[in-house]
């Protein structure tokens, strides 16, 4: 063997090899430690070196043995910029402090030395990661840790330190925000508000003039879907263009800033945040019928102004509060919007890490901005996040805890009271009458027994595994939490839990006669009836700390199975200090997230406000304002919204209205081909942006001007149509191919929230609505900061075939029709484009649309019309005529521009 070629790889490059020939006999010693650690390692398994090995061994020198390995193989990982794992290597104390899983070298014991088993593969995995060292390398780490792992006592003082970062130097979100003073600029007529004189002094560096501001109705079509995402009326476009005075504009801005219809628009963005959906997700995708519940509470919260701070607060802890409302209560559904896995065979503690993982990653993404969960298995690799401080934020919802609550709404108390006593006592009857009480207690014995010795029986392991309540839904990990606790301490509403299961699971693990006997068949629909008649209050999903806080512990490669250091609740190093509490709760977290101090959670805020109102952030990346982020195209102007927003009092209305009272926002979203070639993303913000409608804004426009969209505000989910009832819609054809005339005629079209918003209709994630899909709802598995605005064939096919879509265009024709009772058809076609479009047309949009007009009233029979417009004798009018207005109609809500905001 070369040792000579050995040792000059293990110190590493051309420089070695001169020293190591300068030191033959250094050379001829050190070979001779090596080849007994080898030998030792090879014969011995790894075990440490006994007294006459240690003594024949030659001492090995840390700066020309051991310090070149470990700058050449380990400091890339864990050294100076980097420690994975929390290891630090270049260092005497840090190395000797160790990592997540606690320290890794042992002086005197070697193969009981972490670092030893990883780098010999006594342990997985083997490092370093992407290589292996020599047996010559391990040899000589092997017998450094043996000899004492001894550092040279200059090593100390020179290791490298990590310096402090100066505030200039941070990264620019991390620095501390401050209020910049607005710029002077030329043309002062054009700035309405400080807004304006950010963009325009950077306009005026660049020798471009802004656009001009839109027309009347374009505006007010603009502001209308940006602040309640509803198309204004003809009547309100009239009026608004009939208003010559200054302030007109702002009573416009005013007045959609109060309507109920705002809180609306501007939840859909939250939910969005927050990853809403009413289904679990995964392969059950169980429905969630009380998820609305808390998309209640933020419309009501956006409607009544509530201060963002505040917002925030009750969302993460409002459980936490000093004497908690329900209503603080259910704003804690924030973290109930995680997936929730009830497969048979889960392992629940995996489910319950996964949930605490994605609530963690979900408040780093919404409120910091920043990609935290990219520290879940190692150290950030490009922000300074470090996998210790991603478990701190871990901590803090490591300890929740699932319970729904009765969440009233107001008018549901008075029922309740007047009728639960005559509930309870027939309920109680009905069970008697059935023998459940009698039943339930060795049903309950066997479950208890299942859950002590799983696999005994598969039965009752099934049996226990869909613990569920009566409505049919799993009750995850608390089934179990109900069954241990003794009858006598249940709660009504966790006893009747249990019943409801028992009810429904009973027949999985008894004989069909024996079922039979039961008449549980007729128990469960006797008691539905009942619950049909009972008028029972609205249900919340909320969380809760549990009373014993768990101990939380770094997750080794963020595996749940391999625990490290325990770690205690805290924040980021980078950002703020977190406010001193000697047991910190999410309470404690959220007053550190919405401290003034904090430089990121204002900043993030407005610059989302900002994307809804211009198509896009000051800073292109929602998601991340780290170091792999945009930075802000105009960062005074960040930094400005962001002090006027805390300084203002969290206000997001005042924000907002900020923002759409300056000239930057009212600019036509037309734009000379000359600034779109030097400016084609709008980074200058010399024009709008022209911006396609989220897919319930097609929903709730194409509703709307048909005359069709009930207005009500909040409330429940609405299904949609079952794929039965979209088959009926369609036709469903036979196996021969023809069409089937029992499903060939339409559903009934007075289905209960049939024509409500977009923002009502029931979400499933493994299987959503089609159209929200098509027009890019995010599937809610993750946080979506931002939406894609994608152009697809099957987005055109939805807006012609969608049966809402023709019921649209049925009620755009009726209302035509009556708008213009005895117009022309040019009269007419004004008419449907001032409902359709917020403005009249022009005179080839009229030729256009009238030679289609004749067209096809001149190919209908009025067979086929008669379908097409079952208005039409209702109205007074022609079927063939009506038949071709409802055509008309269609083209127009087919239109880009119907679709999308100018």
């Amino acid at each position: 063997m070369n040792f000579g070629r050995c040792q000059a790889a293990i110190r590493g490059g051309d420089g070695a090899r001169k020293r190591l020939r300068r030191n033959r006999v250094t050379s001829a010693i050190l070979a001779g430690s090596v080849a007994l650690v080898v030998a030792g390692f090879v014969q011995g398994g790894g075990a440490p070196l006994n007294a006459q090995q240690a003594a024949a061994a030659p001492a090995v020198d840390f700066e020309r043995d051991v310090e070149p390995i470990l700058k050449a193989q380990c400091w890339s990982c864990h050294g100076e910029k980097q420690q994975m794992g929390g290891l630090r290597l270049d260092r005497p104390d840090t190395a000797m402090q160790g990592g997540y899983s606690g320290p890794v070298i042992q002086p005197g014991n070697a193969a009981g030395s972490r670092l030893y088993q990883l780098v010999s593969g006594a342990k997985k995995p083997v490092m370093p990661f992407g290589g292996k060292l020599t047996d010559e390398q391990v040899g000589v780490l092997r017998a450094w840790i043996d000899q004492g792992a001894k550092w040279p006592a200059a090593a100390a003082a020179s290791a490298p330190a990590v310096a402090a970062t100066s505030p200039s130097q941070m990264h620019w979100a991390f620095r501390p925000v401050t209020r910049p003073t607005p710029p002077a600029v030329r043309n002062r007529s054009w700035v309405r508000n400080p807004i304006d004189a950010f963009v325009l002094s950077k306009l005026e560096r660049e020798g471009i003039q802004p656009s001009p501001e839109a027309d009347g109705a374009t505006l007010l079509r603009r502001l209308s879907l940006d602040l309640t995402g509803l198309p204004p009326t003809p009547e309100e476009v009239a009026a608004f263009l009939a208003d010559r005075s200054p302030s007109a504009y702002e009573r416009a801005v005013d007045r959609l800033l109060q309507s109920p219809h705002y809180g609306e628009k501007w939840a859909r963005h939250w939910l969005d945040l927050a990853r809403y959906a009413d289904s679990d997700g995964y392969r059950r995708d169980e429905l969630r019928p009380h998820a609305w519940r808390w998309r209640h509470w933020v419309v009501e919260a956006f409607n009544r102004d509530m201060p963002y701070d505040r917002f925030v607060t009750e969302q993460l802890a409002g459980d936490l509060l000093p004497h908690a409302t329900a209503e603080q209560r259910v704003a804690t559904g924030f973290h109930r919007n995680a997936m929730a896995n009830r497969e048979s065979g889960i392992d629940n503690e995996r489910t319950r890490v996964e949930q605490v993982v994605d609530r963690t990653n979900t408040v780093g993404t919404v409120f910091l901005g920043l990609t935290v969960g990219c520290a879940q298995c190692h150290n950030h690799r490009y922000d300074p996040i470090s996998q210790k401080e991603y478990y701190q934020l871990f901590a803090f919802f490591d300890d929740i805890e699932d319970l729904d609550i009765d969440a009233p709404l107001p008018g549901e108390m008075g029922p309740y009271l007047r009728d639960v006593a005559a509930y309870r006592a027939e309920r109680q009857r009905l069970l008697e009458e059935y023998r459940v009480p009698e039943l339930m207690g060795p049903w309950e014995k066997n479950l208890i027994r299942a859950a002590d010795n799983p696999g005994e029986r598969v039965d009752w392991d099934n049996a226990l595994t869909e613990l569920r309540s009566s409505e049919g839904q799993p009750l995850y990990n608390q089934g179990e939490k109900i069954l241990r606790t003794p009858p006598e301490q249940r709660t009504e509403k966790q006893q009747r839990i249990l019943v409801d299961h028992f009810i429904v699971n009973y027949r999985r693990v008894i004989s069909p006669e024996e079922n039979k006997k039961l008449r549980f068949a007729d128990l469960r629909r006797e008691l539905q009836e009942l619950e049909a008649r009972f008028p029972a209050l609205s249900q919340a999903q909320t969380v809760v700390s549990e009373k014993q806080p768990r101990k939380t512990h770094i997750l080794l490669r963020g595996d749940y199975r391999s625990p490290g250091m325990e770690v205690q609740r805290g924040g980021l190093a980078v950002l703020n200090p977190m406010p001193p509490d000697p047991s910190p709760t999410r309470l404690t977290l959220a007053r550190w997230i919405t401290a003034r101090e904090n430089p990121l959670t204002a900043r993030v805020a407005v610059n989302r406000f900002w994307q809804e109102l211009f198509g896009r952030g000051l800073s292109k990346t929602p998601d991340n304002f780290g170091s792999q982020g945009e930075p802000p195209s105009h960062p005074e102007l960040l930094d400005w919204l962001a002090s006027e927003f805390v300084d203002q009092g969290w206000s997001i209305k005042h924000i907002i209205k900020t923002i759409v009272m300056s000239s930057t926002y009212r600019q036509s979203s037309t734009a000379p081909r000359s600034l779109v070639e030097r400016d084609p993303d709008n980074d200058l913000l010399a024009r709008q942006r022209r911006v396609r409608l989220p897919a319930e804004l097609v929903w709730d426009s194409a509703l709307a001007v048909g005359g069709l969209l009930e207005l009500k505000v909040g409330g429940p989910s609405v299904p949609p149509p079952s794929v039965e009832t979209l088959a009926a819609q369609f036709g469903a054809r036979s196996t021969d191919g023809s069409r089937s005339a029992e499903v060939a005629s339409p559903p009934e079209r007075t289905t209960p929230g049939r024509y409500r918003r977009g923002l009502y209709i029931q979400y499933r994630r493994i299987t959503p609505h089609p159209m929200l899909a098509n027009f890019d709802a995010p599937d809610s598995y993750a946080a979506a900061c931002s939406r894609d605005r994608s152009n697809t064939p099957l987005q055109a096919l939805n807006l012609l075939n969608d049966p809402v879509f023709l019921e649209a265009a049925q009620g755009l024709a009726a209302r035509t029709l009556l708008a213009s009772p005895g117009g022309g058809i040019d009269q007419r076609i004004e008419a449907a484009f001032q409902l359709a479009l917020a403005r009249k047309p022009n005179a080839q949009e009229t030729a256009s649309l009238s030679e289609s007009f004749r067209t096809q009233r001149a190919i209908l029979s009025r067979a086929a019309a008669q379908p097409l417009a079952p208005f039409a004798s209702a109205l007074g009018a022609d079927p063939v005529d009506a038949a071709a207005w409802v055509g008309v109609s269609s083209v127009l809500l087919n239109l880009d521009e119907f679709i999308t905001r100018e």
